[in-house]
């Protein structure tokens, strides 16, 4: 069977995103500039990992990382990436409320669930076929599979800065065991891989 990726860029204190997220914000009062300028700014530097990124046949994610909406939805949004999202593949959002699916360019379909989150990885394993399937975040749902035991091969990309506030990864994943398997540093991020 494939393996369940992760990849989370967090700051030196394990933040993945700040507070107060907003359409403007989607990282909230987090300073998105430092947390992403690796990826934005320098992807030929990080061209390895960001090719992992996207390499996945399915996603999960978060209704936090899809949208900012926190009570019913605004059917005009369409997430934070324009009409042609990284994802290329079958997303699928975990959510409590029920919305229709939305189709976009490059091949990604948003696929909003409300079932618990290893019904949802056995959906996203069916449509990834023989590629990964990859927890796209955000922290809160990466912390549900990590404490599940359902992630194979975690990607930290820690960026040197401190927030010292925000929503952190491994809350809840208590006794969570990881082997290293490598490390990569540019001048503006490294790259932690690590295996359950």
């Amino acid at each position: 069977m494939p393996d369940v990726t992760a990849n989370m860029m967090i700051t030196l204190d394990g933040y993945a995103t700040g507070d107060g997220q907003s359409r403007e914000r989607p990282f909230g009062d987090m300073n998105l500039d430092l947390l992403s300028a690796w990826m934005f700014k320098y992807p030929e530097e990080n061209a390895e990992e960001l090719a992992a990124i996207t390499e996945a046949g399915a996603f999960i994610m978060g209704r936090n990382m899809f949208g900012p909406d926190r009570g019913e939805w605004d059917l005009d949004w369409r997430g934070w990436w324009g009409e042609d999202p990284p994802y290329h593949a079958p997303t699928f959002v975990l959510s409590h409320r029920p919305r229709p699916s939305v189709e976009m360019e490059g091949g990604t379909v948003f696929h909003f669930v409300s079932d618990g989150i290893e019904t949802v990885l056995e959906r996203a394993r069916e449509v990834a076929g023989e590629k990964t399937v990859s927890i796209a975040g955000g922290p809160s749902t990466l912390n549900q599979y990590l404490a599940a035991g359902l992630v194979d091969e975690l990607r930290l990309h820690v960026v040197p800065f401190v927030a010292g506030r925000g929503e952190r990864i491994f809350a809840g994943a208590d006794d969570l065991e990881l082997k290293p398997v490598s490390s990569r540093t540019t001048p503006h991020v490294t790259h932690l891989v690590y295996r359950r």
